[in-house]
């Protein structure tokens, strides 16, 4: 398997490549990244064979749209896909406009230390995503956007809000902008990226998704998304993006600080990983090559996105993407309860 492999999107008709890289990282999450530090990231993975690559106007703040769109719009623009995200604003004070009540900070949003001087105002609604897919191709100043996802919407993102964004997408016109944005032939197709499995069964209920991202659900650390959501994913067609496979860092390294779902781990996680990192020492295997590797034993997957901050970061995402690993390393992880078994 290489990351340069092509999978054709069952609904929207493109090809991506199998690693994707995610520009969260590039943002600021965790610590500031300096700009040569961000292009070189970028560069790098373009030359390891990388043609998909996934943005927001989150990340960053705006700062990641810009720095992706720097690079992509030097390329053969048939030559690469780009996602990013709707249901974010980035907006400020000004006469006539004064921005609603900054709602509390919900679990899976760390902030940004060197992000642009904007304010995230969370809108669902119709005019909101024809916006923000105008903000969008501004910020990258590309011709085409190939995927929009609509950004971390859901029950423990929003809170009490929860309600009043999901009927600003399903009533009050969200998921028909992106359905009119789609048959005018400006994006091949639409979905959710969210950290909650949970949300995207539900619009599966509402509209016609053709892929979709889930961060952090499916992984050597999280299997919630299994047993229920990933068999509905394929009854419906719905491509896949796995993103989060290392849940935050805990997975790419078994020393120094561990990050579990944008958070510190805590303890039972950490005593997982650790048998998880003892059986993949055993076979000679990385435990990061396992966790990037472990969503494609499910059919449901499609595509794994990995961050990174720097070349040698994204150039070692590469190497543990492609490494071999023997069958018995599944086989043992199964025997041992600590991933389950897909038939």
């Amino acid at each position: 398997m290489k990351a340069s492999d092509k999978k054709r999107l069952k609904r929207a008709g493109i090809d991506l490549t199998l690693l994707g890289l995610g520009t969260a990282p590039l943002g600021g999450l965790y610590a500031p990244v300096p700009v040569s530090d961000a292009r070189e990231t970028i560069a790098a993975a373009w030359e390891r064979g990388i043609r998909y690559y996934d943005t927001a106007p989150m990340y960053g703040l705006g700062r990641c749209e810009h720095l992706v769109g720097e690079f992509l719009r030097e390329q053969d623009p048939d030559a690469f896909r780009i996602s990013t995200k709707v249901g974010r604003l980035m907006s400020f004070d000004r006469p006539g406009r004064t921005l609603p009540p900054e709602p509390p900070k919900n679990e899976f949003d760390s902030g940004w230390n060197n992000g642009l001087p904007f304010r995230e105002v969370f809108d669902y609604s119709y005019d909101a995503i024809l916006r923000s897919y105008d903000d969008s191709r501004q910020r990258t100043g590309l011709g085409r956007l190939d995927i929009l996802f609509v950004h971390d919407i859901g029950r423990v993102t929003h809170g009490d809000l929860h309600e009043h964004h999901w009927n600003a997408l399903t009533k009050g016109g969200g998921f028909r902008a992106l359905t009119e944005l789609k048959a005018a032939g400006l994006i091949a197709g639409f979905g959710l990226g969210v950290n909650e499995w949970q949300v995207t069964r539900d619009a599966m209920q509402e509209t016609d998704l053709d892929i979709s991202m889930l961060a952090g659900r499916f992984s050597l650390l999280d299997d919630s998304s299994v047993e229920t959501f990933l068999p509905l994913a394929l009854k419906h067609d719905v491509d896949l993006v796995i993103a989060g496979v290392f849940n935050s860092g805990i997975l790419a390294s078994t020393s120094g600080r561990k990050k579990f779902n944008y958070a510190d781990a805590p303890a039972a996680v950490i005593a997982k990983a650790e048998k998880l990192a003892a059986v993949c020492q055993s076979f000679n295997v990385p435990l990061p090559a396992a966790a990037i590797q472990y969503p494609f034993r499910h059919k449901a997957t499609t595509v794994v996105a990995v961050g990174a901050k720097t070349a040698k970061q994204i150039n070692t995402n590469v190497d543990w993407f492609e490494q071999p690993i023997p069958e018995e390393l599944w086989a043992t992880l199964e025997k041992d309860g600590l991933i389950p078994s897909f038939g």
